[in-house]
C-alpha cells in the first residue's frame, strides 16, 4: 500500500526548531516509500524560492493555492487533468475584484502570486452573510483562516478536494494518507477520510472543528516534530532511537586539528570561514549532536581547556611532542602526502616514525570508541587517521564509520609504492563508506580496494564556500575600492596566488613561468605584478625546506634580472593575512593563479569566484579571471568557465597566463557570471548534515567477517 504524507506549509512542515526539520527531512530521505505532498496556500513561485532551503523534502506533488493548483514535483508542471478539473466554473480575477469592491473590509493582496484564486486579507469582523452570498452569487466557494486571510477559490477547488482528485488519478487509499495542517483553510484536507495530525499551536478553531475526530492525531509538538511523531505512531517511521547512555555520544567526528588554537593567551577560531575546521564548526553550531575527537599537542597541551560554550564539544588525545614530530611531520608529511600528491618519488619512510603514526591512530581509536554510544555514527577525516577504521572494527563492530578524504587520493599504482600499503588497505576497506570531491579521486580508491571483501560504499560530495559570509565581507570592503580612483594605473596587471608553502602548489613553476612571459612580452616589463601570498607551514615541517630555498631564490634571480625603478614583478608575502586582508587581495587582483600539481579542491578558486561574483552588478566593478589548475577537484565544478592549466607543462603554464591577461572585459564577465553559477549557495554546514545522512545509510548492521 502507498504511504502518503500530505502537508501544509507554513505552521506545519515550515514549523518547529531547525532541528526538528533537520531530523523529518533526514528521516523521509531514508525512507523514500513516504510519498510527500505539499498542500498549501502559496502559489507555484514562492514554492519554487522554497524548494532552495535544504531543510525542504523535495515533494513529489504539490497542491497549491489553496487546492486551485496541482504541480508535479518533479518538473514544477501543471497536472492539468486534475487542475482543470478543479478549476472548472472559474469566472477569472477580474470579474471577481470587480464584484467584490463594494466590501471596504477586504484588501487584495498585491504581492502575492495567484493562480486560480483571489486572496484578501480580511479582519473578522468583515465577515459577513453578505459578503459570502456575492461570493456564492459568483459561482465561487470560499475560505477564511487565521482571522485573516479570506481566499475566493473556483467552486470545486479546495485542499482536500484537490487530494481526492489527486488521489483517484494515482490510486491512493485514504488509509495510506496523512494528512498535516494547522490551520482553517487545512480542514477541507481533515474531511477527506485520511489518518490525520494536527500540529501544536494550530488555530483554535480548526481544533473546535476536529475536536470529535478519531482519526486526528494531537502529539502536541510544533511543526515537524509533530508530523514526525504522527508518522512515527503510523509505523511509516521507526520509533525514535534511545537516548545514548551518560557520556556517550550517537555521533563521533574524528580530526587530528581542534576547531580552535591557542595563541598563548586565550583560544582563538579560524580567521578564514571557509575550509573544514569552520565547517565541522558551523556544522555543530547548527544543532548536531556529537563530540569531536581530536588531538592536543605542543602549546595546546599546557593550556586550560576551551570553555564548552566557546565551541564544540571535544574529547582530546593528548601527543607528546616526540611523537607528534613522528607521527605528523615526518610520516603524514614525508611519507604519505608526496604519494597523495602523485609524487612518489618524494616519499621518505621510516619505521620509527610509522611506529608514531600507528600510536596516534590507537588513541584515536581507543578514544572513539569510548565516546561512541552504541551504533554510534563515527565520521573520520582525512589520510591522517587512515588506520582508525580497521582498529575500531575489531574494536567496535556495532559502530557506522565514514571517511571523506579532503586531499587527493591517487591511482593504485602510486598507492603501491607505499611500504605500508597493505596495512592501509586493510584498514580502509573496513569503513562503510568513503567521501571525495570528486569522482576521479573516488574512483581511485575504488579501484586501490579491487579485490578485498565487500568495499565501503564510495560516493562524491564536493565541499563549498559559506558565501554569505564572504559577500559580507565584500560589502565592508568593496565600496571604498568602487568609490575611490584605482589606486595603481590602469595599465598594471596584478596576477595573485594564495597559497600554503608546498611544493604541491608549484611555487617555483609560477615564478619561472612570469620570468618566462617576461622574456616574450616586453608590453608587461613594468606593468606585470605576480603577487605571491605564501605562508610557511607550521614549525618542524622540513618537507617543504628545499622548496622554500629554490623559491626564494628564482623570486631573487626574477625581480633581479627585470628590475625597473621601483617596480620588481614578484611581490612575496610569506606570512599569514587576514580573511579581510585576503578579500581585499582578491578585490585587487586580476587573475587568480592557481596551479597546484595536485588538490583534492581548492576552496581559495571558489572564495575568489564568490567575492568577485558578488561586484558583477556594479558598473565599476572588473570581474577578474580564474586561471585554474585542471589538476584541481575545483576544475571539475568550475572548468567550463574558468582558465584551465596544466602546471607540469611550462609552455602552458606561460600560454594560459597570457591568455588570461588579454582576455577582453566581455568575456572576463561572461565567465565570471558562469563561474557565479556553477559555484552554487550551499551551505557547508549542510554539506555536513547530507553527509551523515550519507554515512548512516551507508552502515553494515551486520558484523563484518
Amino acid at each position: 500500500m502507498s504511504k502518503i504524507l500530505v502537508t501544509d506549509l507554513d505552521g506545519t512542515l515550515l514549523g518547529g526548531t531547525r532541528d526538528d526539520r533537520r531530523r523529518l527531512r533526514d528521516d523521509l530521505a531514508r525512507h523514500p516509500e513516504v510519498t510527500t505532498v505539499f498542500a498549501t496556500g502559496r502559489g507555484p513561485a514562492s514554492i519554487r524560492e522554497l524548494l532552495r532551503d535544504p531543510l525542504v523534502p523535495r515533494p513529489r506533488w504539490i497542491i497549491a493555492d489553496v487546492g486551485a493548483t496541482v504541480i508535479d514535483g518533479t518538473d514544477l508542471t501543471p497536472v492539468d487533468t486534475v487542475q482543470d478539473q478543479l478549476r472548472t466554473g472559474w469566472p477569472g480575477p477580474e470579474r471577481i475584484r470587480g464584484a467584490l469592491r463594494r466590501f471596504p473590509r477586504l484588501a487584495y493582496q498585491h504581492g502575492v502570486s495567484q493562480h486560480g484564486r483571489c486572496s484578501y486579507h480580511l479582519p473578522p469582523d468583515g465577515l459577513t452573510p453578505e459578503l459570502t452570498a456575492a461570493v456564492e452569487a459568483l459561482g465561487c466557494a470560499w475560505e477564511y483562516s487565521a482571522d485573516r486571510y479570506f481566499d475566493v477559490l473556483p467552486p470545486g477547488a479546495s485542499k482536500g478536494n484537490a487530494l481526492r482528485a489527486l488521489a483517484g488519478k494515482l490510486g491512493w487509499q485514504p488509509d495510506g494518507i496523512l494528512v498535516a495542517g494547522d490551520s482553517l483553510n487545512d480542514l477541507s484536507l481533515f474531511r477527506a477520510g485520511t489518518h490525520a495530525v494536527v500540529v501544536a499551536g494550530a488555530e483554535p478553531a480548526l481544533l473546535s472543528a476536529l475536536a470529535d475526530d478519531p482519526r486526528v492525531q494531537h502529539p502536541g509538538r510544533p511543526g515537524a516534530a509533530g508530523i514526525h511523531a504522527a508518522l512515527r505512531t503510523l509505523g511509516w517511521l521507526p520509533p525514535a532511537p534511545e537516548p545514548p547512555p551518560a557520556g556517550r555520544h550517537s555521533l563521533v567526528v574524528a580530526y587530528h586539528r581542534p576547531p580552535l588554537h591557542w595563541n598563548g593567551e586565550s583560544w582563538q577560531p579560524p580567521s578564514s570561514p571557509n575550509g573544514i575546521l569552520p565547517t565541522l564548526t558551523s556544522a555543530f553550531a547548527d544543532q548536531l549532536p556529537g563530540v569531536w575527537v581530536t588531538a592536543r599537542t605542543g602549546r595546546d597541551r599546557q593550556a586550560p581547556l576551551p570553555p564548552p560554550a566557546s565551541a564544540p564539544p571535544l574529547a582530546a588525545v593528548p601527543v607528546e611532542p616526540g611523537t607528534w614530530s613522528g607521527y605528523f611531520h615526518r610520516a603524514c608529511k614525508e611519507t604519505l602526502w608526496p604519494v597523495l600528491m602523485s609524487e612518489p618519488d618524494r616519499a621518505v619512510f621510516d619505521e620509527r616514525s610509522w611506529a608514531d603514526y600507528r600510536t596516534v591512530n590507537a588513541r584515536f581509536a581507543r578514544h572513539i570508541s569510548a565516546q561512541a554510544a552504541p551504533g554510534a555514527t563515527v565520521w573520520i577525516h582525512d589520510y591522517n587517521l587512515w588506520l582508525v577504521p580497521g582498529l575500531l572494527r575489531r574494536a567496535r563492530p556495532d559502530l557506522g564509520t565514514g571517511l571523506f578524504h579532503h586531499t587527493p587520493f591517487p591511482a593504485p599504482e602510486t598507492f603501491a609504492t607505499l611500504p605500508v600499503a597493505a596495512e592501509l588497505r586493510a584498514s580502509l576497506a573496513c569503513l562503510d563508506w568513503a567521501g571525495f570531491h570528486t569522482e576521479a579521486f573516488a574512483e581511485h580508491f575504488r579501484r586501490t580496494l579491487t579485490g578485498l571483501p565487500r568495499p565501503p560504499r564510495t560516493t562524491v560530495h564536493p565541499l563549498g564556500v559559506d558565501r554569505p559570509a564572504v559577500e559580507r565581507l565584500v560589502r565592508l570592503r568593496a565600496p571604498h575600492r568602487l568609490r575611490a580612483p584605482r589606486h595603481r594605473p590602469a595599465d598594471q596587471r596584478v596576477v595573485l596566488s594564495v597559497e600554503r608553502l608546498d611544493y604541491a602548489k608549484a611555487p617555483v613553476q609560477k615564478v619561472d613561468a612570469v620570468d618566462r612571459l617576461l622574456t616574450r612580452r616586453p608590453d608587461l616589463r613594468g606593468r606585470l605584478t605576480f603577487r605571491l601570498v605564501c605562508p610557511p607551514p607550521e614549525p618542524g615541517i622540513t618537507a617543504y625546506d628545499t622548496t622554500r630555498n629554490r623559491l626564494e631564490q628564482r623570486i631573487a634571480e626574477a625581480n633581479t634580472r627585470w628590475q625597473q625603478g621601483d617596480w620588481q614583478p614578484v611581490d612575496y608575502l610569506p606570512r599569514r593575512l587576514s580573511t579581510a586582508e585576503v578579500i581585499d587581495q582578491y578585490l585587487t587582483a586580476d587573475v587568480l593563479w592557481i596551479t597546484s600539481l595536485q588538490d583534492g579542491m581548492n576552496l581559495t578558486a571558489k572564495e575568489f569566484v564568490a567575492a568577485r561574483a558578488a561586484l558583477l552588478p556594479h558598473p565599476r566593478a572588473d570581474p577578474g579571471v580564474l586561471v585554474l589548475s585542471r589538476h584541481t577537484g575545483a576544475a571539475a565544478e568550475l572548468g567550463e568557465a574558468a582558465l584551465l592549466t596544466d602546471p607540469r607543462s611550462p609552455e602552458d603554464l606561460t600560454a594560459v597566463l597570457a591568455r588570461a591577461l588579454d582576455l577582453p572585459p566581455a568575456e572576463r564577465h561572461r565567465r565570471m557570471t558562469r563561474l557565479s553559477t556553477l559555484l552554487g549557495h550551499t551551505r557547508p554546514a549542510d554539506w555536513a548534515h547530507h553527509i551523515l545522512r550519507t554515512i548512516r545509510s551507508s552502515t553494515h548492521r551486520e558484523p563484518h567477517p
